[in-house]
């Protein structure tokens, strides 16, 4: 199989590989929000916690999320949230 750079592995729970097509990363942050979304694993939240006080001290608009467990995927509606509140996203693990 092969991979278009405009199209990329769904990385959740499927049971068969699906691609979707990719939406192009933006140029400039100035004017973005950005998500930052701790899976909950230990310590994830103070790593964001840090990278919160980076962007934020360089004008950033910051939004936190958050998983309940980092054992399974984050719920819908903190999906469709972010979906809807941010134009891009970290993804803290701190393992």
């Amino acid at each position: 199989m092969s991979y278009s750079i405009n199209a990329m592995r769904d990385p959740t729970a499927e049971t068969e590989a699906v691609e979707r097509d990719r939406i192009p990363p933006k140029t400039e942050l100035s004017n973005a929000t950005i998500g930052l979304l701790s899976i909950s694993k230990e310590r994830s939240a103070e790593f964001l916690d840090s990278v919160e006080k980076l962007l934020t001290a360089q004008g950033h608009n910051v939004l936190r999320f958050e998983k309940p467990t980092h054992t399974k995927p984050a719920p819908e509606g903190v999906l469709q949230d972010i979906v809807e509140r941010c134009d891009v996203v970290v993804e803290g693990l701190a393992d």
